[in-house]
């Protein structure tokens, strides 16, 4: 287990512990936040489960590949933090990270 901060939409920060064989998406699915919708179920389709990862682990997450990237042209909100976090396996080694559910498109 290791621990995952969640910031919902409306900027509340919320502390979590998950399983670090799941995906990021998995771990704030499994969490109960409905503003993550991940309506493909983490097949990388859809982009409904588009997060901002903080900064400071841009480097520490695993590389986005060319499905998310096209995925996330799809969508207006997309920055420089934005992954698809279906695409993000969870670890010991992303132990506190930081993600921000994007705003709908």
């Amino acid at each position: 287990m290791a621990k995952l901060i969640v910031v919902t939409r409306d900027g509340t920060e919320h502390a979590i512990e998950g399983d670090t064989s799941l995906t990021v998406m998995e771990v704030i699915r499994d969490a109960g936040f409905d503003e993550l919708l991940a309506l493909c179920g983490g097949c990388c389709s859809c982009a409904t489960c588009h997060i901002h990862v903080d900064p400071a682990f841009a480097g520490k997450v695993a590389p986005m590949g060319d499905d998310e990237n096209d995925l996330l042209d799809s969508s207006s909100r997309r920055d420089a933090t934005s992954r698809l976090s279906c695409q993000i396996p969870f670890s010991a080694d992303l132990d506190g990270l930081k993600v921000t559910i994007a705003q709908e498109d």
